[in-house]
């Protein structure tokens, strides 16, 4: 210590400590948002040098691997709920751009498996015509995939698939215009490959085409799923207590409301006992921060980065989900727990909204018949949010959407945290 400067190391050292805890929770947070990151990500250099602290937390704490290769990083992140439809990719970010459906994701298989055959080159048309020889398969006929590239429709489709492997990095676009594609096939666009990004896409622990029950005959499509990432698990008190904590974890970090409903018994039993000790991990490694109510748990992000659907948010759809919202968390709080509101209430209060914030929103949300494409797109946003549930003849509000009733609202202090993904406070100049 030197004599002239009264700060003791101690002083020194608990600043580095801190230093190295922000680097950390920044690799951490930037891995979790965008889970294949490349080199030319800010964050990227903080995860090369963090690589052993991050692989032994999610050892620890999860079933996630994180790979590191000289121009990018994979954190081999896999859905808590496979039937979670909520999530879809999107090509771009423009509002043409719409999310995948499952004809769009099994098209993606299709294209990628047509890409695994290719040289380092190929195109827009090769690729439409390895998925076209592939969806002649039986057993993808059976399923109702018919895929042709006669209509624009058709190569719409394809085109959405490789603007989201463009996004990817899986192709670089090298002349051509995709969009000329989609009016005349004849009109061809070219691509590199880059092979290693496409070799890292695919999370797995045994290949899709290796799953086979021990009979010998196909599992069922579900079966096969969980057997391409299930691993393996000790028939012991400890192993399976490891296995659901990290299951939780996971959850909890990937999801935006842990709901205690959604849990079985022994999840519910095993949370409530090692609850504080899962939550300070969590916290620790991304800071950010719990809210515990009756119904369930929130991680909230005092950064508000975290989320790929921030809420509210500007603009003509971000305030019809927000009046969404509202509607809904005063519906359930008249009593109606666990009811769906009508989609025709929804509509006619669409309608009443259109005549009083109209003069505010663009044009398209104001035309007739609007509120069936607006109104349920908001109400697919909640329902990504874990605020929704959506049902055949309406909607269901969850918990969560309380947070939401606008009727009084709270001033958000500064400093105070952001709730995540669709968890917010709402803020009034």
């Amino acid at each position: 210590m030197n004599a002239d400067d009264p700060t003791p190391d101690s002083s020194l050292g608990d600043r580095l400590d801190q230093v190295r805890l922000d680097e950390r929770r920044r690799a951490f947070r930037a891995l979790l948002m965008q889970p294949l990151l490349y080199a030319d990500h800010p964050a990227y250099a903080l995860v090369k040098r963090h690589i052993d602290w991050l692989r032994a937390w999610l050892m620890q704490e999860s079933r996630w691997d994180l790979r590191l290769e000289a121009d990018f990083a994979r954190l081999a992140k896999t859905a808590p709920d496979r039937d979670d439809g909520s999530r879809a990719a999107r090509p771009g970010t423009r509002p043409a751009d719409l999310p995948f459906t499952r004809r769009r994701y099994a098209l993606l298989c299709l294209v990628l498996a047509g890409l695994e055959r290719s040289e380092l080159q190929t195109t827009l048309g090769r690729l439409g015509k390895a998925a076209l020889d592939q969806a002649t398969e039986p057993r993808l006929a059976a399923g109702g995939m018919i895929f042709e590239l006669r209509t624009q429709e058709d190569r719409r489709d394809l085109v959405a698939v490789v603007r989201l492997l463009l996004q990817l990095g899986v192709l670089a676009r090298v002349a051509g215009d995709e969009d000329a594609y989609v009016r005349n096939s004849e009109r061809d666009v070219l691509y590199d490959i880059d092979r290693r990004i496409l070799s890292a896409l695919l999370v797995t622990r045994r290949g899709p085409s290796l799953v086979i029950a021990l009979d010998g005959s196909h599992e069922t499509l579900d079966q096969r799923i969980e057997a391409t990432t299930a691993r393996f698990v000790a028939d012991t008190p400890d192993a399976r207590n490891r296995e659901m904590r990290q299951r939780l974890t996971e959850r909890l970090l990937d999801d935006p409301v842990l709901y205690l409903a959604d849990l079985n018994d022994e999840e519910r039993a095993y949370l409530a006992n090692q609850r504080h000790a899962i939550l300070q991990r969590i916290e620790h490694a991304t800071g950010m921060v719990p809210e515990i109510r009756a119904e369930g748990i929130a991680m909230l992000d005092p950064l508000g980065d975290l989320s790929d659907q921030p809420m509210p948010s500007e603009g003509t759809e971000g305030h019809i989900s927000l009046l969404l919202a509202d509607l809904l968390a005063h519906f359930a709080r008249d009593g109606n727990v666990g009811v769906a509101l009508p989609w025709a209430e929804v509509y006619t209060a669409y309608r009443h909204w259109v005549e009083q914030y109209g003069r505010y929103w663009k044009k398209a949300a104001k035309e007739a018949g609007a509120e069936r494409t607006f109104a349920r797109q908001a109400a697919e946003r909640l329902s990504g949010l874990g605020l929704a549930r959506l049902q055949d003849g309406g909607i269901l509000p969850l918990p969560a959407v309380s947070r939401y009733a606008l009727s009084a609202p709270r001033i958000a202090k500064a400093g105070t945290p952001n709730p995540r993904r669709g968890e917010e406070d709402v803020r009034v100049p």
